[in-house]
């Protein structure tokens, strides 16, 4: 005898500005609301695109009792008199309605209200917070893995996020189509065979170039890059990203990259890569750098006219920078 579906927590809360994480949260909650009621009904709307008395309607407890799940998109953008109809529904929660609210953490004070209220009324709360480091992006790609079913080591994760880059839904679906593709075992041969011929027209495969002063290589990947469309500001950010990381090594000389990791909370297999990159570099040399790719991540995000002449500038005073006493 199958057991009953249980019933889904009324207030659900989905927190942070992850679109991906989102969007998964969101159908979680739809899932689950089904098992209980497989013709569960969905509503979506923006908060911005609500007036108070629409909402009213929204969470109205129906006649019928049909399970109704209701997404309240962009929480943050609320005005005090839809915050006020909220925060009052919190308190007693309809019947057969599943209340997902969906805020990104910052905004106006009546989203915080939401918020808070939530939170109180015992809501589940969803974390989704952006994803910007490396490590997270690494730890998200390892999940990812994990959760198809499949087992990797670092040197593959890094491979993978050299071969595809940062977007997480491209990362989420090459993550399961390899470990389909491979059995399970995710290795970096396995990666770069399945990637083969992408991963030298990265955005990483150019900064990698650029750190180490191979200015004619740095420059042909990112040509390479350009034609083949990958995104202006993911060669800016993996720039940005070697060069921190090689300010963030440099003076360790000989270090032991496992204690050094464990300092810097960095992969061990980066620390050792970013040390080989960090010889020849200077201290006016790395200050020089860190301005050039502050400037080009604002460039390729709207400063400049022309985002393909930015980076091409970009790398050639990495260069001089690189060559700097």
């Amino acid at each position: 005898m199958n057991s009953p579906a249980v019933t889904p927590p009324p207030l659900q809360l989905v927190l942070g500005e992850e679109e991906l994480l989102v969007e998964r949260a969101i159908r979680t909650v739809l899932d689950t609301a089904r098992l209980a009621d497989p013709s569960a009904d969905l509503t979506r709307m923006r908060v911005a695109d609500l007036t108070a008395p629409e909402l009213a309607e929204l969470v109205s407890p129906s006649l019928f009792a049909e399970g109704r799940v209701i997404v309240l998109d962009t929480a943050h953008e609320a005005t005090q008199d839809i915050a006020a109809l909220v925060i009052s529904y919190t308190k007693a929660p309809a019947e057969g309605i599943v209340l997902a609210v969906v805020h990104n953490g910052g905004g106006r004070k009546a989203g915080k209200d939401i918020v808070a209220a939530m939170k109180k009324a015992g809501a589940v709360v969803t974390e989704c917070p952006k994803i910007t480091k490396a490590a997270e992006r690494e730890a998200f790609v390892r999940n990812e893995i994990r959760h198809a079913g499949g087992k990797t080591d670092p040197a593959a994760v890094a491979a993978l996020i050299d071969s595809v880059g940062s977007d997480l839904r491209e990362l989420a679906a090459a993550a399961a189509q390899l470990v389909a593709d491979a059995a399970g075992a995710v290795t970096e041969e396995a990666v770069r065979r399945y990637h083969r011929g992408r991963a030298d027209v990265t955005g990483f495969a150019v900064a990698e170039k650029a750190v180490t002063g191979d200015v004619a290589g740095a420059l042909e990947a990112l040509r390479w890059a350009m034609q083949l469309g990958v995104p202006h500001v993911l060669v800016a950010d993996a720039l940005a990203d070697a060069v921190r990381t090689v300010a963030r090594v440099s003076g360790a000389g000989r270090a032991d990259p496992f204690r050094l990791a464990g300092e810097l909370g960095m992969p061990a297999w980066k620390v050792k890569k970013a040390l080989a990159q960090a010889r020849g570099w200077k201290a006016a040399g790395l200050a020089d750098a860190m301005m050039a790719v502050a400037e080009v991540n604002a460039d390729v995000k709207g400063a400049a006219v022309d985002a393909d002449y930015a980076l091409e500038r970009a790398v050639l005073r990495l260069g001089r920078a690189h060559r700097r006493d």
